[in-house]
């Protein structure tokens, strides 16, 4: 009798902590359904370098005068795994108004190039892939949890943001903010 109620007080408790780590998950760290589109005061995007699969130097203002959509990734992360495919099918539909830059986060050890690429390559994914070798790009956002996104007008000006995977539709969101004229 007493082992079973041990066991009973056992298996309580564990259920009690799992129900606290996935309440603390979705209010902390975002995921599919904790996160939330943030509207930001118009601040001015940070620059940032990255590179491309050969190895080309990519700046963040190199896009300037187009709206973009700039999501934060690795190929090792469940929720940015998720999140990838409405990310393709919004590329497909947006690529000749929005530019998107996929940005992983390619720290050389958990995350490789190699890793990365070998993801995208096997999901059939087109949209721009691009690698923060240096940690420059998660550095100026001040990146700490991914997957984030950071939707930015055409003049330059952070109009939103999202930390989490986040869904097809909270994406359609963002990308119509940065659409919106401004004035």
């Amino acid at each position: 009798m007493k082992n079973k109620k041990k066991i009973l007080i056992a298996v309580l408790v564990l259920a009690l902590l799992l129900a606290g780590a996935y309440v603390l998950y979705n209010q902390f760290i975002g995921g599919a359904a904790g996160g939330q589109l943030t509207e930001q005061d118009r601040v001015f995007a940070p620059d940032f370098l990255v590179y491309d699969k050969d190895g080309t130097e990519v700046r963040l203002s190199d896009y300037h005068g187009e709206p973009m959509v700039v999501n934060f990734w690795a190929s090792w992360c469940g929720p940015c795994q998720s999140e990838m495919p409405d990310f393709q099918q919004l590329y497909m539909r947006w690529d000749d108004q929005v530019q998107f830059l996929m940005i992983n986060l390619t720290d050389g050890e958990q995350e490789t190039l190699s890793k990365a690429s070998q993801f995208v390559r096997e999901k059939g994914y087109t949209f721009p892939v691009f690698f923060d070798i240096l940690s420059e790009a998660a550095n100026a956002y001040q990146v700490y949890s991914i997957p984030t996104t950071i939707f930015i007008d055409a003049e330059g000006y952070i109009v939103a943001t999202y930390t989490g995977a986040i869904s097809a539709e909270t994406l359609q969101q963002g990308i119509d903010l940065i659409l919106e004229d401004p004035s």
